[in-house]
């Protein structure tokens, strides 16, 4: 039992993936620094507006709305899937566009269109089964 766990965990998919995870969670809380200490200050100087975007709010009937935390959060959302796409998504697809260059792409048709009815047979069929013409055999197909 335990060396099918043992397996299972030291399998390159399961590795890679809590190694993405852990990679994950160090630069979003890098990127949120990042936005709370130097971005929205930033822009709230060329704003004009007092303070941080975290600061920012509105009462309505007693409740709070912290607007500005919401505009960070989404702020360091936004960073961190241009970085994802990016520095990760983009190069993946690129690298696996010239892995598949060279395989054709696409496989052999395994059908063929009947000269009378347009259906689609079996490439190798001798008559149409729907509408019983007979079809000449391609060799070449």
């Amino acid at each position: 039992m335990l060396e099918g766990f043992k397996k299972f965990i030291l399998r390159g998919n399961v590795v890679d993936m809590a190694v993405g995870v852990v990679i994950g969670a160090a630069f979003a809380s890098v990127v949120g620094a990042f936005t709370k200490d130097l971005l929205t200050p930033l822009i709230s100087a060329l704003v004009g507006t007092p303070g941080d975007f975290a600061t920012l709010s509105f009462n309505l009937r007693k409740s709070v709305f912290n607007v500005g935390d919401f505009i960070n959060q989404a702020i360091s959302f936004l960073l961190v899937a241009a970085a994802v796409y990016f520095f990760v998504i983009t190069p993946i697809n690129v690298l696996l566009a010239r892995l598949n260059k060279g395989k054709g792409g696409e496989a052999a048709p395994s059908t063929k269109k009947c000269p009378e009815c347009y259906s689609d047979i079996p490439i190798p069929a001798k008559r149409c089964a729907h509408c019983a013409q007979l079809v000449p055999y391609d060799r070449a197909a």
